[in-house]
């Protein structure tokens, strides 16, 4: 049975993250996608891709020629908390909207680790990310040292707390949960470990944002595949998926859509 939704649950998404992987040859994948999306089968969940920079305005003009804005969102992977300046090799919230991307990614563990992404920042570009009219999927995980400690919830707390500025609502936010551990890895925590996480969130959304905190969405990242997606979409207050690896081929994140075909 596909998972199902509770009665006054969000609309799931499926978010597939490309990170830094993707050329022109690969849209061939995307337009696989949207023919499969454009027939008769039925996925009762919203879709993202979000590709690197260079692939967004390709992927909205062939978006546009096969009549499928509607079946497929296209989002960005981080942005920049100012609209313009002298600020090399970055991009804007601004600038993603421009090329028709209606979402963009803040704050995932590869930013945060990499580039020493704080809380401070991330909730500066959520920031951007709203004035700019894009939803912002904020990421939050714990490392595997936090999650062995018995941290986890702390962290994912603190994160959620620091990086989520006032404002936020189910149309302009979605949280993923990320554990830095489970990311690329092929490990992924137990049902009732992301179940504890994502009520753990949502109680900390409804006590800061109320009704809009209750219908956030929170999807759950770290090696989603489509031999996992079915029990990982059913665990209460998942709504949907952020993915990785298994979004850059068509047949792969449609096996992970299957979790909410009809």
């Amino acid at each position: 049975m596909p998972a199902q939704k509770t009665p006054k649950s969000p609309r799931p998404l499926i978010a597939g993250n490309w990170k830094m992987n993707g050329t022109p040859a690969d849209l061939k994948q995307i337009r696989a996608l949207i023919t499969k999306l454009s027939g008769k089968t039925r996925y009762e969940c919203d879709t993202m891709i979000c590709p690197p920079a260079t692939l967004l305005a390709p992927m909205a003009d062939l978006r546009a020629r096969m009549k499928a804005r509607t079946r497929l969102a296209l989002g960005g992977q981080d942005c920049h908390p100012h609209a313009s300046g002298a600020h090399t090799g970055d991009i804007s919230a601004e600038m993603l909207k421009q090329a028709k991307a209606s979402a963009v990614i803040i704050g995932h563990s590869e930013r945060r680790s990499d580039h020493g992404e704080t809380d401070k920042l991330v909730k500066a570009k959520v920031e951007a990310a709203h004035k700019a009219g894009l939803t912002a999927i904020m990421c939050v995980g714990e490392s595997l040292k936090e999650r062995k400690s018995g941290d986890t919830l702390k962290v994912v707390g603190k994160q959620l707390r620091g990086s989520l500025p006032d404002g936020c609502t189910s149309a302009n936010t979605v949280i993923a949960y990320e554990p830095v551990w489970a990311i690329g890895s092929g490990l992924t925590p137990t049902a009732e470990q992301v179940a504890q996480v994502h009520l753990a969130l949502r109680k900390a959304l409804v006590r800061r944002f109320g009704e809009q905190g209750a219908a956030m969405r929170i999807l759950y990242g770290g090696s989603v595949k489509p031999s996992n997606a079915q029990e990982l979409m059913a665990v209460p207050h998942v709504n949907g998926a952020l993915v990785g690896g298994a979004s850059l081929k068509a047949g792969d994140f449609l096996g992970i859509l299957a979790a909410y075909q009809q």
